[in-house]
C-alpha cells in the first residue's frame, strides 16, 4: 500500500500512513505500508498503534509476516524477537529495528480516525548506527553485523570521524581498521595472533583492489578475523610502565632482550611499554623488537617476526601517536608470542645430522666485520649476475657451511642488507613455484613459512637495516636448505610461450597494427577472465601458475592481474596462510620500480612473474573453499541496497 496525503498544519513533521479502521481490520491486526522510500509495518496491539520498519534487521524478512504476542514481535525466519514500541531486539545477533513515532488524528467520527507517522524521527539514526554495529559485531563475533557496517561505510554512511585521508586510505577506512586493531589487542589475552595479522594483511592489499565492494570485503574479512580470534577469549590487561625516573633506552633494550631470553613475558612487556612512554621513535621501538625476535633462530616457524612486522605496519597505517595508548597496546600484545615461541635451537632438524645452529652462530659473529669492510653506505652496486648465482646456490643441494659463506661473500661484494634479503626471499618464493603436487598437502605450509619469514625480514630491513635483523636473512637461507627435498622433483616453472602468428589466429597477411593490437588485447582479457573458473576447480595448481605466466608474458596489465588475485582471495573463506602468501607476494613486487609495470608497456621480468606464479599456485592449492564467509558479505551488501533475500 503506497500512501501520499497532505500534512496538516498542526503536525508539520508527520505524514499520513493509514486509516485506523484499516489497521484494526487487517489480518492479525498488521498492515504493511509504503511511505516515500520507507517500508513500514503498523501493528494494532492493546488498543494502540505501533510503527516499525518492515524489514527484519537480520536478513530483511518482512516483519508483517511475523507474530506479536505480549508486545513482542517474532520474525519467523530466524525467530528474532523485537519490542514493538522501540524496536529493540532481545536477540543481539539480529540488531534493533527502526521504530517511528505514531499519532492518531480523529476525524469527524471514530470511523474516520487516521494514523500519522513522523518518519524523520526513526529510533535509529543511521549516522550513529554504524559504530555500535561494528562494536556489537566484534564483541559477539557476528560477521553479518560487521558486513553491514563495512557496506554502509563504503556507501557513504559516515562515522563521526573527520580525519583527512592518508596513504590512499579513506578516513573512515582507517578509523574502522583502528577499531579492529584496538579490539584485537585488548580483548584477547593471547595477544597478537592470526586475526590481527589477517586484519593488517587485508589493509595492505586494499591499494591493489579496483572496486569499492572488494575494498569493503577486505575490511570485512579483517574485522571478522579479529572477532573470531577474540571470541570467548579473556581480555588482556595492559601493564603500566616502570615508575619514573625511567632508564635510558639502551638499558631498556638490554633488559627487554634478557627477559625475552628467560621467557618472562610480563617483565619484557613492561620494558616495551616504558620505552613507548619514554618517547622512543618508531625505528627505536622496531630495533628493540627485531633484536629480540632474531636472538633465537626462526622463532615459532617464522610467525614471531612476521607478527612483529605486521604490528609495525598496522601502526604505520593508524599513526604512532600514543595519546590513546594504541602504540603500547599493539606492541605489548606481541610479547607473549616472543616468550612462548618455539626456538629452532631446540629442533632436531636444525641440530642433526648437521648442527646448523653452530654454523649460523659462526656466521653471525662475522657479520659486523664484513659490513665494516664493505664500506657501509659506500658499497659498490651488487650486480644481477652475482645475485642470480646466489639464488641458484640457495636452491641447490649445497653444504650449509657454503650457504653462509656465499651470503657473507655477497655482503663483501657490495650487496646491501635489503638486496641480500631480496635474493633470499626470491629463492623462498621459488620453493613454492617449484613445489611438486606429489608432496603431502601439509608440506605447502613448510615452504610458505619460509617465504613469509623471509618476506618479513626483508620488510623489516627496509624499515631499519641492522646487523641484528640481518641474522634473519641467514636463518631464512638455512630454512630454504631444509626445504630442499620438497622440490624433488621440482615442478616446472612456466616459461614464455611463443604465441601463434597472426595468420594462425585466422587473420589476413595485411592486417594492420590496430587490428592486431585489438586482438592481442582481447586475448589478454580472455586469459584474465579464465582465472576465476580455474580456481573454481580443485587440483588446478599447475594450470593456475601457467595461466599467470601466460598472461604476464603476453604483455597483460599487472595492475589488473593483482586486482584479480585480490578479488579471488577475498571470495574464498579465510585461510591464514593463503592470505599471508598473497600479501607477501604483493610486498615483494613493491621492490620493483612501479614505472616498469604500471601499464601495458611494462618490461616483463621473470623474477616477478615467478613470484606471482608461486602465489597463484598456492592459492589454487587451497581453492575452492565453501565460500560461506563471502556469502555473508553478499547478504550484508544486498540488504543495504534493499534487495529481498526471501524472493526468487
Amino acid at each position: 500500500m503506497t500512501i501520499s496525503k497532505a500534512t496538516p498544519n498542526n503536525q508539520p513533521n508527520y505524514v499520513f500512513a493509514a486509516n485506523l479502521k484499516d489497521v484494526e481490520s487487517a489480518v492479525n491486526r498488521c498492515l504493511a505500508v509504503q511511505i516515500e522510500n520507507h517500508a513500514i509495518v503498523l501493528f494494532y496491539h492493546d488498543s494502540k498503534v505501533y510503527a516499525i520498519d518492515n524489514r527484519c534487521p537480520h536478513m530483511g524478512f518482512p516483519l508483517n509476516r511475523g507474530t506479536v504476542k505480549d508486545g513482542v514481535l517474532t520474525c519467523h525466519w530466524h525467530h528474532a524477537r523485537f519490542d514493538i514500541l522501540g524496536g529493540g531486539t532481545f536477540d543481539p545477533w539480529a540488531g534493533d529495528v527502526p521504530s517511528f513515532p505514531v499519532k492518531i488524528q480523529n476525524g469527524h467520527n471514530e470511523a474516520e480516525a487516521e494514523v500519522w507517522l513522523d518518519i524523520s524521527q526513526s529510533s535509529i539514526d543511521q549516522k550513529l548506527y554504524c559504530r555500535p554495529l561494528l562494536q556489537n559485531g566484534l564483541k559477539q563475533n557476528i560477521p553479518l553485523m560487521i558486513a553491514k557496517y563495512v557496506v554502509a561505510m563504503a556507501n557513504g554512511v559516515k562515522d563521526e570521524a573527520s580525519n583527512e585521508p592518508k596513504k590512499g586510505y579513506s578516513a573512515d577506512l582507517i578509523k574502522a581498521f583502528k577499531e579492529g586493531l584496538e579490539f584485537g589487542t585488548r580483548f584477547n589475552r593471547s595477544g597478537w595472533g592470526q586475526g590481527l595479522t589477517i586484519h593488517t594483511c587485508m589493509m595492505n592489499i586494499v591499494p591493489y583492489l579496483n572496486t569499492e565492494d572488494n575494498i569493503a570485503n577486505a575490511l570485512y574479512h579483517g574485522l571478522s578475523a579479529v572477532a573470531q580470534d577474540c571470541a570467548n577469549a579473556p581480555p588482556r590487561f595492559d601493564i603500566p610502565p616502570l615508575p619514573q625516573p625511567w632508564p635510558e633506552l639502551p638499558v631498556l633494550k638490554r633488559w627487554f632482550r634478557q627477559f625475552v631470553e628467560s621467557r618472562d613475558a610480563r617483565a619484557a612487556e613492561r620494558c616495551i611499554v616504558t620505552a613507548v612512554r619514554l618517547g622512543a621513535s618508531s625505528n627505536e621501538l622496531a630495533d628493540m623488537l627485531f633484536a629480540a625476535a632474531t636472538d633465537h633462530h626462526f622463532l615459532d616457524t617464522g610467525h614471531t617476526i612476521d607478527f612483529t612486522n605486521k604490528a609495525l605496519e598496522a601502526l604505520d597505517i593508524v599513526g604512532w601517536d600514543n595519546e590513546d595508548g594504541i602504540v603500547e597496546s599493539v606492541l605489548s600484545s606481541l610479547i607473549l608470542g616472543y616468550t612462548k615461541a618455539e626456538r629452532m635451537e631446540e629442533s632436531n632438524a636444525w641440530r642433526h645430522p648437521i648442527d646448523l645452529i653452530a654454523i649460523l652462530e659462526d656466521a653471525y659473529d662475522k657479520i659486523p666485520s664484513v659490513l665494516e669492510k664493505a664500506g657501509g653506505n659506500k658499497r659498490k652496486r651488487w650486480d644481477y649476475v652475482s645475485r642470480d648465482k646466489l639464488v641458484a646456490w640457495l636452491l641447490g643441494d649445497n653444504p650449509p657451511q657454503s650457504i653462509t659463506n656465499e651470503l657473507l661473500n655477497a655482503l663483501s661484494q657490495g650487496a646491501s642488507e635489503v638486496e641480500l634479503s631480496g635474493a633470499v626471499s626470491y629463492a623462498a618464493s621459488l620453493r613454492i613455484a617449484q613445489f611438486h603436487t606429489r608432496n603431502e598437502f601439509g608440506d605447502w605450509d613448510a615452504v610458505l613459512h619460509t617465504f613469509t619469514f623471509a618476506n618479513a625480514i626483508g620488510q623489516g630491513l627496509r624499515r631499519l637495516a641492522t646487523p641484528d635483523l640481518l641474522r634473519g636473512v641467514f636463518d631464512a637461507a638455512m630454512r630454504i636448505y631444509l626445504n630442499r627435498f620438497l622440490n624433488i622433483p621440482p615442478a616446472q616453472i612456466p616459461k614464455p610461450k611463443i604465441g601463434p602468428s597472426v595468420n594462425e589466429k585466422g587473420s589476413s597477411d595485411n592486417q594492420d597494427a590496430g587490428d592486431e593490437n585489438a586482438q592481442n588485447h582481447y586475448m589478454k582479457r580472455m586469459l584474465l577472465n579464465e582465472f576465476p573458473s580455474v580456481l573454481d576447480r580443485q587440483q588446478q595448481v599447475n594450470q593456475a601458475g601457467q595461466l599467470a605466466a601466460d598472461y604476464l608474458y603476453s604483455g597483460g596489465n599487472l595492475d589488473l592481474l593483482l586486482a584479480t588475485m585480490g578479488s579471488l582471495l577475498l571470495r574464498e573463506d579465510r585461510n591464514f596462510h593463503s592470505i599471508q602468501m598473497i600479501e607477501g607476494a604483493f610486498k615483494q613486487l613493491a621492490r620493483y620500480n612501479p614505472v616498469e609495470y604500471g601499464d601495458l608497456n611494462y618490461v616483463v621480468d621473470a623474477e616477478f612473474v615467478n613470484i606471482l606464479v608461486a602465489a597463484f599456485r598456492y592459492l589454487a592449492a587451497h581453492s575452492p573453499t565453501m565460500r560461506s564467509q563471502g556469502r555473508t558479505f553478499q547478504i550484508g551488501n544486498q540488504l543495504y541496497h534493499g534487495k529481498h533475500l526471501f524472493e526468487e
